[in-house]
């Protein structure tokens, strides 16, 4: 990971904050403490004083709130002379400083995840602080840590666009940029934040098959818009889906009285205006994902991935959907791994509709039981309920376009299960499902092994 950053400070012998690069100094005097003055971050200071007493290195994520919006960051603390030296990365805004409201939680979380940059603005989109992740992304990266109080539209190009900063947030929300040094195009994510400011989000349309665990070094497109064949992909997802966002954006503005007070029941006329804005974006996501992967020239990216860190990740992203029906998550322990050749967008986009949709049709207070292995050189992963089960014809049908097996009205499109077997089967893996032994349904995803990994791990 490329820190844009990092933040690096001193501690003395009594633990004192003597020097700090300025994010860190601002956040020591807005908590409460004084500059120089003893470290006023609970954690970061119990840290750094077990780094002291033990003269060993120690590296812990930290989390802390900042004037109501909580933040987290990974604080690396080398103990030198007596004092201690810290290195901060991995600064982050927790889904709790989002004004997004929890309905659009899990499409922020998964935002998040495929997010290649992660950058903290303040109200009027100047950049605060950031990591980037990528291997085209080193100018960026350098050009974001020398860009304290610059606007970010500075630092890229924004298409189709000759306006200038301030421009509304609202207009730049999902617009296409060109970032130097990258010849992938990029999509911008504005997150507004809870207490004002932004986290803006960038997200590639291509993945660059050169970072570490990657088997080839070319750009591999994955929806980019120049190469949807179809109508949708090409002209009417793109038209589409600025000005719905903007429906949603507006809706839940209403909704949540930010543009001021209104009448309680235009307050659910405005949640049903989001909510129908949301369904009506994901059915346009569906339909162009639909395109990319019936197009005869698709090819999934692969990459060194783990299908038990997947799960966990997908797990996390639909935790407070389970929690909120009552549904226990059951997960593959943390030193549990299963290494595996897949593309990890399309692999976490698979499980997100498997797991999703245990959650969605099991009863609640039951558990769904997520398990990996190995089998005769492929790795598995297999989601597993305690809903109705489901029988041998069914078993046929569950897989087809548009296929609700009788469901309607819960908004899906019949698309999620079709669109995940077509993704595991380009990978060189497949999907299938079978009843589970006691009741309820099971799908086994399956990828080709990582031979390298699961050889260096047996020698």
């Amino acid at each position: 990971m490329t820190a844009a950053g990092p933040i690096r400070a001193r501690a003395d012998a009594a633990d004192r904050l003597v020097e700090a690069d300025e994010a860190l100094a601002a956040l020591q005097v807005r908590i409460g403490g004084s500059y120089p003055g003893v470290i006023a971050m609970p954690a970061l200071l119990a840290l750094v004083r077990k780094v002291r007493a033990e003269s060993l290195a120690l590296t812990a994520m930290v989390a802390v709130e900042d004037e109501g919006q909580p933040l987290s960051f990974r604080a690396n603390v080398v103990p030198e002379d007596g004092g201690t030296r810290i290195a901060i990365t991995e600064w982050r805004l927790s889904a709790s400083a989002w004004t997004t409201d929890r309905s659009g939680a899990d499409d922020v979380a998964l935002l998040r995840q495929l997010a290649e940059a992660h950058i903290v603005l303040d109200a009027e989109q100047r950049v605060i602080s950031g990591f980037v992740d990528g291997a085209d992304l080193h100018p960026f990266a350098a050009a974001v840590q020398q860009g304290f109080g610059r606007y970010w539209t500075d630092l890229v190009t924004v298409e189709s666009s000759s306006h200038h900063q301030p421009l509304h947030w609202r207009l730049l929300d999902d617009a296409a940029v060109q970032v130097a040094g990258s010849v992938r195009r990029w999509n911008a994510r504005l997150l507004p934040l809870r207490n004002g400011g932004f986290e803006l989000l960038l997200v590639a349309e291509t993945v660059l098959a050169e970072s570490p665990g990657a088997l080839s070094g070319t750009v591999q497109p994955l929806a980019s818009k120049a190469d949807w064949k179809g109508l949708l992909g090409q002209n009417l997802a793109p038209a589409l889906r600025l000005p719905v966002n903007r429906i949603v954006a507006n809706a839940e503005t209403i909704r949540t009285r930010l543009a001021g007070p209104i009448a309680e029941p235009y307050v659910g006329y405005a949640g049903d205006i989001a909510e129908s804005g949301r369904h009506l974006l994901s059915l346009v996501e569906d339909l162009a994902v639909l395109e990319t992967v019936e197009d005869e020239n698709f090819a999934p990216a692969p990459d060194h991935i783990d299908l038990a860190d997947c799960a966990r990740r997908a797990a996390g992203i639909l935790g407070v959907r389970a929690q909120e029906r009552h549904i226990a998550l059951a997960l593959p322990s943390e030193d549990a791994a299963a290494p595996a050749i897949g593309e990890f967008r399309r692999v976490l986009q698979i499980l997100l509709n498997l797991i999703g949709n245990a959650v969605r049709y099991t009863p609640g207070h039951t558990t769904v039981r997520i398990e990996t292995g190995f089998d005769l050189g492929m790795a598995w992963l297999t989601v597993e309920d305690q809903g109705d089960g489901i029988n041998p014809e069914q078993a046929d049908r569950v897989f087809n376009k548009f296929e609700r097996l009788g469901r309607s009205g819960d908004g899906g499109s019949g698309l999620g299960l079709y669109i995940s077997r077509k993704l595991a089967r380009a990978m060189g893996g497949d999907l299938s499902v079978e009843s589970a032994a006691g009741g309820g349904a099971r799908f086994v995803l399956s990828l080709p092994a990582d031979a390298s990994v699961q050889a260096s791990a047996l020698g």
